[in-house]
């Protein structure tokens, strides 16, 4: 009990054994198995979302609730993806660090953990080795994948690279305690607001319901459909060997991870919308942070991607024309 306990506090805890034991995902030793006294946070963070019938609902919560979301949701695409898992931009070590920590308040683990798991998605992907495979069905690919023993573990072979940044270790580490202490600064929040600012109509519970506990459940499922919904809906603007699709509303609810079959294709461009109406929110704030010398280095499309769009392009409209020759 007391190792179960351990491990939700630092994750790190009992890597070390695991790693040896399973030391790479491979299909034949596929864990299904739900972990699911591990997973107890995960659970108990769904089943509080029903307390909003409890503590009511406020526009100041809903709107706390919406920024909460786009500031955490551009933390993980900026950052944890874009930037720790393939690199496309640089930045400072503050802003690195920043950053990096609002991205661990989104309660989707450790920064560590989830590049980890994304470069291995890359490297695998929709082949019996990608950790969250879409031929496994939507459930695996959707939740069923982080729920179990093994991919809970912490690839650091394929993260060796930011292993030297030890404040990005710690809060790897100690992940769960960073986002237990945002949902009790929210409740702060809240309850000093029902004092200072009556007239919010707001409360440190109805707070912590609407800006913490929804936003975060919220979150976690617009960022897991990228792995499950953007490998099965959408089109796809590039040929590649997975299931990758572009989706214009998973793009608008994740600022711009949508367009997947472009970063599927070419993953090392800052931009994933490649092209003038592919909204890319995400994108677009770090152009401004770029002015601002807030990061820099950004990464573009090369043009060579751009020519084989269009060269892509004509070759369906040739099939497409051939085939009304034939039916008429």
């Amino acid at each position: 009990m007391f190792k179960f306990f351990l491990r939700w506090v630092d994750s790190w805890s009992l890597t070390d054994t695991l790693d040896k034991q399973q030391p790479q995902f491979k299909e034949s030793t596929k864990d299904t198995k739900i972990q699911w006294f591990r997973i107890l946070p995960f659970i108990l963070l769904h089943i509080a979302c029903f307390a909003v019938f409890w503590v009511g609902v406020s526009w100041f919560a809903v709107i706390f609730m919406l920024i909460f979301y786009f500031v955490r949701m551009f933390a993980i695409t900026a950052f944890f993806h874009r930037y720790l898992s393939h690199k496309t931009f640089q930045t400072s070590r503050p802003v690195q660090f920043f950053f990096v920590l609002i991205g661990t308040m989104s309660a989707q683990r450790g920064p560590l953990w989830w590049a980890a798991h994304h470069r291995y998605h890359h490297r695998f992907t929709d082949t019996e080795h990608d950790p969250h495979s879409s031929t496994h069905g939507f459930w695996y690919s959707h939740v069923g994948w982080f729920l179990n023993k093994q991919n809970f573990l912490i690839r650091k072979e394929v993260v060796k690279d930011w292993l030297k940044f030890p404040e990005i270790v710690w809060l790897d580490r100690f992940s769960l305690p960073v986002v237990l202490f945002t949902a009790f600064a929210i409740y702060c929040l809240g309850e000093w607001l029902a004092i200072a600012y009556p007239s919010l109509g707001t409360s440190g519970l109805q707070l912590l319901v609407w800006g913490f506990v929804i936003s975060t459940v919220l979150l976690i499922h617009a960022t897991l459909c990228i792995n499950s919904l953007a490998h099965l809906y959408g089109s796809r603007d590039f040929e590649t060997k997975d299931n990758s699709r572009n989706n214009f509303f998973l793009s608008m609810i994740t600022l711009g991870e949508g367009w997947h079959n472009n970063h599927h294709y070419y993953a090392g461009s800052t931009r994933q919308g490649f092209f003038w109406w592919q909204i890319d929110i995400t994108y677009y704030i770090l152009k401004i942070m770029s002015f601002l010398g807030l990061i820099w280095g950004i990464k573009p499309v090369p043009q060579r991607i751009y020519d084989t769009h269009k060269s892509h392009q004509l070759n369906l409209k040739i099939n497409a024309s051939k085939i009304q020759s034939e039916e008429s």
